[in-house]
């Protein structure tokens, strides 16, 4: 506890656990699912839409924001939330991500299914990290201390150290190099942080280690005897699956137990309820908005009862089949495009390019993923997160 901010568990249900995170922005309910609005908006949707579909709280870009439209001109408009209209809690990320995702290309693929983009990365070092600007090719130069600099101007209630997210692919000793860096850069951030803490903001320390149980143990001994109020789980998590989840599992036993606890990068629905029975408490990720900008809505199990959705979590409304659907979505959802539009028309939209069938599609995978998070936390509060888990998660 520090101040305005608090984590209580509420409820453990085995590793499963029910909570609430204190922010002077609100509180937060956890587990819970933090939607990316990257460059202060959630693509394609009007932020009010996105509060009435139940969103309790949005991620911002450190490093996208320092490029446009710069912390300074953010922090002249009241902040991120008053810039923005949200009056909820906020978490920025510190820009690691994308160093990590300059420097080795395609290869961030292993976590977040990017596509390839140019590498603007010019050094990293322990100083810090030097690129130019996808915008205007201008060089920047971003250290531990600059990060935590700007999200302070950014005003998000959660925050972030600088570190490096390595890719599965490098090796141990590169690992453990960039791991040891990344340590450094969070003693960094702590103290950087100390120097303009008002209260308002909490920062929490990522572990690091890549796919390595010694090294992952070496980092969350590290992370657990800093002061920060949260921590989280950066890197390659692994090539599969099964090794992400063994990663996790892992890493989440060596954790300080009494901080809410995130996990980067991971938004697919099954991927979500093995994170949440290992123990995590919030997520973030771009899958749900950036799948309806590709025309794939979310479906629940029972509502998967055609060939191409049977083994997916979604359906494409771009389908032929589609074309006289005139069901919405899901009949049981009770999501603003639910309660107002069909299948059909949708699909329509989407052949005419209408922009406005990725607003539909992105408020309903966000009612979604908020309806999905609220059932796991009764889950745990009534012992049967198994029997939930049935209903969300077909075969995989």
């Amino acid at each position: 506890m520090r101040g305005d901010f608090a984590f209580k568990i509420i409820k453990q249900s085995n590793s499963a656990r029910a909570g609430t995170i204190k922010t002077p922005s609100g509180n937060i309910e956890t587990p819970a699912f933090i939607f990316c609005a990257t460059r202060a908006a959630i693509k394609a949707a009007d932020i009010e839409r996105i509060s009435e579909a139940g969103t309790q709280i949005i991620l911002s870009n450190t490093y996208h924001l320092m490029l446009q439209p710069g912390e300074n001109t953010v922090a002249k408009l009241g902040g991120l939330r008053k810039m923005m209209g949200w009056n909820g809690p906020m978490l920025t990320d510190s820009g690691g991500y994308q160093i990590f995702s300059l420097g080795h290309g395609s290869v961030s693929e292993e976590i977040k299914g990017i596509r390839k983009k140019q590498k603007t990365l010019i050094k990293i070092d322990e100083d810090g990290a030097i690129f130019r600007s996808y915008i205007n090719g201008k060089a920047y130069c971003l250290t531990p201390e600059r990060s935590i600099q700007i999200q302070q101007k950014l005003g998000a209630d959660l925050i972030l150290v600088l570190d490096e997210c390595t890719p599965f692919h490098v090796s141990k000793e590169y690992t453990r190099r960039s791991m040891l860096m990344s340590h450094k850069w969070a003693e960094r951030s702590l103290n950087e942080f100390g120097k303009d803490d008002n209260g308002k903001q909490a920062l929490y320390g990522i572990s690091q280690g890549g796919v390595y149980r010694d090294l992952r143990r070496e980092s969350c001994y590290f992370i657990n005897n800093l002061p920060f109020f949260g921590q989280a789980i950066g890197g390659s998590l692994g090539r599969s699956k099964e090794q992400m989840y063994d990663v996790v599992s892992f890493t989440m036993e060596h954790l300080k137990k009494d901080r809410p606890t995130h996990l980067l990068g991971i938004g697919r629905i099954v991927d979500i309820f093995y994170a949440v029975e290992a123990g995590i408490d919030t997520f973030d990720c771009v899958h749900p908005t950036r799948l309806a900008r590709h025309g794939g809505a979310l479906i629940k199990v029972k509502n998967r009862n055609t060939i191409s959705s049977r083994y997916k979590e979604h359906i494409n409304l771009r389908n032929q089949q589609f074309e006289l659907d005139g069901n919405p979505i899901e009949g049981d959802c009770l999501c603003f495009t639910c309660r107002k539009y069909s299948r059909a028309y949708i699909h329509h939209l989407l052949k005419t390019k209408e922009l406005l069938a990725y607003t539909l599609i992105t408020i309903h995978n966000v009612f979604f993923m908020n309806k999905l998070m609220k059932s796991i936390r009764q889950a745990i509060l009534d012992d049967r997160l198994d029997q939930e888990k049935s209903n969300w998660v077909g075969e995989v």
